[in-house]
């Protein structure tokens, strides 16, 4: 078995991890899906944006990479979220 080359490039860090950010707020904003399964949501964007538009001729490197789409828009969610709550509570206590 051969496995794909996989590079990451511009559209991997500055378009689609934040477009699975966007489109997670958005569905979770619209469509009122419980707090809980909301990882599970950005999972499944990244992987559909990867395997269906990214990497649409080699399904290894699709899954491969859509599974960082989704798992770099879910942390980088929760480390932006973290950072304005902390910041929050400074400005609060002073």
């Amino acid at each position: 078995m051969d496995f794909p080359t996989i590079h990451t490039n511009f559209w991997d860090a500055v378009i689609a991890v934040p477009l699975v950010m966007l489109l997670t707020q958005l569905i979770k904003l619209f469509l009122k899906v419980p707090r809980k399964f909301i990882p599970t949501v950005a999972q499944l964007l990244g992987l559909g944006i990867s395997i269906f538009i990214s990497h649409r001729h080699h399904l290894f490197a699709g899954i491969f990479m859509g599974w960082f789409y989704g798992a770099a828009a879910i942390g980088s969610y929760a480390s932006l979220k973290t950072t304005i709550m902390a910041f929050r509570g400074k400005t609060n206590q002073e």
